[in-house]
């Protein structure tokens, strides 16, 4: 878990797009949102969540940063919401089996 701890410690984004997800958390609902955002079938363990989650939000910061014309900042913030939520989920619950 300290893996994840220190990936999400570390990462560095735009303050309106930090500030947009922070505002986005009261209407985050994860059996709604979450296998849309993942592009699953199922619902996650939040570890797995977590991982999952991590690498769409690098994938959509690439997009941004080489100012992709297909990256869409609605999706970030929609991600970013989501690594969020998953992310207190799993350090408040603690280890989780996946």
């Amino acid at each position: 878990m300290t893996d994840f701890s220190q990936a999400l410690a570390n990462l560095r984004r735009p303050g309106l797009l930090i500030r947009a997800a922070r505002h986005g958390q009261h209407g985050y609902d994860r059996k709604r949102d979450l296998k849309r955002i993942t592009r699953g079938d199922d619902i996650p363990a939040p570890e797995r969540a977590v991982k999952r989650l991590m690498d769409l939000e690098a994938e959509l910061e690439y997009s941004r940063r080489s100012h992709d014309a297909a990256y869409s900042p609605a999706r970030h913030v929609e991600t970013l919401i989501a690594l969020m939520a998953e992310a207190r989920a799993l350090f408040t619950r603690g280890p989780v089996a996946v």
